[in-house]
């Protein structure tokens, strides 16, 4: 069957609309920006520019659904509403999203699917983040003239400090209200055992996973600290040529890697400057519609971009519970179906922006997806999370956007963008180019794959473990200081049941823990109730 004939309906044979991109549009507040924009503005900004992107006065008029993706700084479901009103717009659907870094893309392709069914015409999608101005107010460094918001009522209400912490706790609990009250389910993000270890904040989970890469890898935790630091000096080096990345200093793998009192621990074993940079102020903005409604209004074709295959998947959602904890089966999955749709091999894709809110966040999707380790091929077109800048759900819009611009610059390019939420827990995938797919996006049912990945899943961690734990993963938890403060394991007991458990062990000793690969020793394992957590004895330390 031949391109055109796979995008025809049978028996009619009307062609089917065609989802393309035609406005797509980023903005860097200034640092010191005064006065600065609040999120709402920041969308404002990036939408008009979208809009005057596509090049029609007349695009506004056919615009049916106002999307906006989840704000921690301006958590507000009406905020849609506001941002129409704004641009004086008057869809008929306006749509806040829940919680997750997957979203922009999960959001271009499910857009993608309702404008091929004729579900909707037009869709602006936008999102915004302020946090680095929030957070300056909050320390009395800088005052804010802002429109009052539910996230700021909230800060004021409850007299908390804004922090990401603090506004990730907010923005679940408000996600949690507004499911209740649609009748929805809330999937809470750790299991009852891994609330006992404090794992809430992703920061506490990622370093589980490259622990484990770093034992699959067999490197010693030296050769690993250089590995993590050669692959995000090339994200800083993208970063720096990005006119809207937040930090555009070029690093060195020893700028990236060292502790030092400007780069400080965070969790072992990362840095500061190894981490999604979340404190920023930064927003973007897409205009999706059909080749056909694009045509009519007369938008160049140098503008459209295809939306070539996309897919969503989930993995087994608590870490605990995941057989393997450096893999991710749903990029696998979600990769292979976006490749299959856009009619591509892995080969013929030019560039990727994969996600990399941590370096192993890279390492399992470059792995899950098949890209040689020697690749030459850039893995990021904005410099990343840590570089660019981290603007809480809404990094991939900013991804997509570069996109748009690259192959706009270049119409052979194809692009592979990866957007990922929580801990490696939920993902999409999107293939872009300057061609329509090879299939038409459609409606298809995913659940069996969706049901074979979920079905390898392990009982609940024991919470009240005994015996020998061989350890599978750690990470260790650091002060505002960088002193070393508490050690956690996750593990396997001799009859295969997994468990976690904190390191029975002093400052000293967890400094040597440091230069130990612990993966794959074993200790002795006992709960102490005091705790209400699970403790393991490593004595005696081998020197590294």
């Amino acid at each position: 069957m031949t391109k055109l004939l796979r995008w025809l309906i049978v028996p009619s044979m009307k062609p089917r609309p065609v989802p393309i991109l035609v406005g797509a549009a980023q903005f860097t507040q200034s640092k010191d920006a005064f006065p600065s924009l609040d999120p709402l503005g920041l969308m404002i900004r990036a939408s008009r520019d979208a809009i005057a992107d596509a090049g029609s006065d007349a695009l506004p008029a056919i615009i049916d659904t106002v999307c906006v993706v989840n704000s921690f700084s301006r958590d507000d479901e009406n905020t849609p509403h506001m941002l129409a009103k704004s641009l004086g717009v008057k869809p008929r659907d306006t749509i806040y999203s829940l919680i997750g870094g997957n979203t922009p893309q999960k959001l271009v392709n499910q857009f993608s699917r309702d404008i091929a069914a004729g579900r909707r015409r037009t869709v602006l999608i936008s999102g915004a983040e302020a946090i680095y101005s929030l957070c300056r107010h909050s320390r009395g460094k800088a005052a804010l003239d802002w429109p009052d918001n539910e996230t700021l009522r909230q800060l004021r209400e409850k007299d908390l400090k804004a922090n990401f912490d603090t506004l990730l706790h907010l923005g679940c609990d408000h996600e949690k209200s507004i499911l209740d009250t649609q009748g929805g389910k809330y999937d809470e993000p750790n299991n009852r055992v891994e609330e006992a270890y404090d794992l809430f904040m992703p920061q506490f989970m990622y370093p589980f996973f490259e622990t484990a890469l770093r034992s699959l890898s067999g490197r010693t935790p030296e050769e690993h600290r250089l590995c993590m630091g050669r692959s995000y000096e090339r994200f800083s080096r993208i970063a720096s040529q990005n006119p809207h990345a937040w930090s555009r200093r070029v690093l060195s793998a020893e700028d990236i890697t060292l502790a030092t009192p400007r780069n400080r621990s965070v969790v072992y074993p990362y840095t500061f400057r190894m981490v999604a940079n979340i404190n920023v102020d930064q927003s973007a903005a897409l205009i999706m519609t059909s080749d056909q409604d694009a045509q009519k209004l007369g938008i160049d074709r140098s503008r459209w971009v295809y939306p070539m295959g996309g897919a969503e998947l989930n993995n087994i959602w608590h870490v605990t519970q995941r057989p393997q904890l450096h893999d991710s089966p749903a990029i696998t999955e979600a990769s292979r179906l976006a490749l299959k749709q856009a009619g591509l091999s892995l080969h013929d894709i030019g560039v990727f922006d994969l996600y990399s809110c941590f370096p192993s966040a890279v390492e399992i999707s470059r792995r899950a997806i098949g890209i040689p380790e020697d690749d030459l091929r850039d893995l990021s077109v904005t410099g990343g999370l840590a570089y660019f800048g981290g603007p809480g759900n809404n990094y991939t819009m900013h991804a997509i956007v570069s996109v748009v611009n690259h192959i706009r610059h270049d119409s052979r390019l194809k692009a592979m963008v990866t957007a990922n939420g929580w801990y490696n827990s939920k993902h999409a995938i999107g293939i872009y180019s300057a061609e329509p797919p090879d299939y038409p996006w459609e409606d298809h049912d995913v659940s069996a794959v969706q049901k074979a990945i979920d079905a390898e899943a392990l009982p609940d961690p024991i919470e009240r473990a005994s015996g020998i734990l061989t350890i599978e993963a750690f990470m260790i938890r650091y002060d505002q200081d960088g002193r070393p403060e508490r050690a956690t394991v996750i593990g396997r007991l001799q009859d295969g049941n997994r468990a976690l458990a904190d390191v029975r062990a002093d400052i000293g000793d967890l400094r040597k823990l440091e230069g130990i690969e612990l993966v794959g020793k074993t200790g002795e394992v006992r709960y102490d109730a005091a705790l209400g957590r699970n403790v393991i004895n490593l004595y005696p330390l081998a020197e590294p």
